[in-house]
């Protein structure tokens, strides 16, 4: 099987990329921080340009893509830490009206949590006596359910779980995979340039090492993710939901290790990237479940 992009998913992503620069830049990112509601006018923008409606049918309206190109695309926005339900919004379009235009912001309960709660439309599922929690992450507000303490649901063999649901946990990898990238990248930007003890700190070994080893997680994650759009094999999905959670976190930490004190401050992003991966770790499929589910396929 031939997982290489093809030249319309290349240019797909190249575009993706580009609209998010121009729409979701390092500045919006930051002025995010400073503003608790979800930028609405950003989200009718990504309506407009179809990231809603990727996967619905020209005759519906929508782009008629497939599972593999969404893939590419919620990659690009977990590198660029795109805020807000984007998951349950553009599986929500088609069926609730305005959501694959970004005039509705539509979310759901996830293992319990609840993101954006307050600023969604449209709600799916019972979440009748849902209580803020304080986020670790400055950019994604949650409510939890009452009386879920850790996951919602009981487990059960991944191929019995809904397509949607499938769907939801791989999308959401594919967010991880983005900000696994991102991290790397940030790493390796800083080891080129900070110098310490008369050289750049990438020539370094124990830098090396660490730089190395976000790239493998990254790529192996990234096949898996990819591989998992084609197959659609629930099993896979839950393991690419495995593999891109560990990404997304080990290389934030290692990207953090690079950039040594100043990593931790509120002037770098790497932080950000670390407290998102651990949120969307939590909200589809957290580990505990993902590892059960691979265990019963095998």
């Amino acid at each position: 099987m031939d997982f290489r992009l093809t030249e319309d998913q290349r240019a797909l992503r190249k575009g993706v990329r580009e609209l998010l620069a121009r729409l979701f830049d390092r500045g919006a990112l930051r002025a995010a921080l400073d503003s608790p509601s979800l930028d609405r006018e950003l989200w009718r923008e990504l309506g407009g340009a179809g990231f809603f409606a990727l996967r619905l049918p020209e005759e519906e309206g929508g782009v008629g893509l497939g599972l593999p190109e969404a893939v590419l695309v919620f990659e690009e926005a977990g590198r660029v830490l795109l805020p807000g339900p984007l998951v349950s919004t553009h599986l929500a379009a088609g069926v609730v009206p305005g959501a694959s235009e970004g005039a509705v912001v539509v979310t759901d309960a996830s293992e319990g949590l609840v993101p954006w709660l307050d600023e969604a439309d449209v709600v799916l599922g019972d979440v009748s006596g849902a209580v803020p929690v304080r986020s670790v992450d400055p950019l994604t507000p949650l409510h939890r359910l009452p009386g879920t303490g850790g996951c919602a649901h009981p487990f059960r063999p991944a191929e019995r779980l809904p397509t949607t649901e499938l769907t939801a946990v791989l999308l959401t990898a594919a967010e991880q995979v983005g900000s696994a990238q991102a991290a790397l990248d940030m790493a390796v930007s800083h080891a080129r340039t900070r110098e310490q003890f008369g050289q750049v700190i990438g020539g370094f070994q124990a830098v090396k090492h660490l730089c190395a080893g976000m790239l493998v997680r990254t790529e192996l994650a990234r096949a898996a993710v990819w591989a998992a759009s084609v197959t659609g094999d629930p099993v896979e999905i839950a393991g690419a939901k495995l593999l891109a959670d560990d990404a997304a976190v080990g290389n934030a930490r290692d990207c953090l290790q690079v950039h040594g004190g100043m990593g931790f401050t509120w002037e770098a992003d790497v932080h950000l990237h670390l407290k998102r991966a651990w949120v969307r770790a939590e909200l589809r499929m957290p580990a505990a479940r993902a590892e059960e589910e691979v265990a019963a396929g095998l």
